[in-house]
């Protein structure tokens, strides 16, 4: 097969086998579960994975544009 329908593949497994993360400490969980309101509970729980995901997706793309560069010499 060749080289990119490989890596089409993988990052639809990737993609598509991802489960929903928890990302709340201990802490925020207790308090935003005490209210009603679970809205708020799921709010801060998506910035936070917002928020943890961003530095994975920017050391990745430095990894691959140095791997662009160094792949052409």
């Amino acid at each position: 097969m060749p080289k990119i329908v490989l890596k089409i593949a993988l990052f639809l497994i990737i993609l598509l086998a991802s489960t929903a993360s928890q990302a709340q400490c201990a802490m925020c969980r207790a308090v935003l579960e005490s209210e009603a309101d679970t809205s708020i509970a799921e709010g801060v729980n998506n910035g936070i994975v917002y928020l943890m995901a961003i530095p994975y997706i920017l050391v990745g793309g430095i990894a691959f544009f140095l791997y662009k560069k160094y792949a052409k010499s």
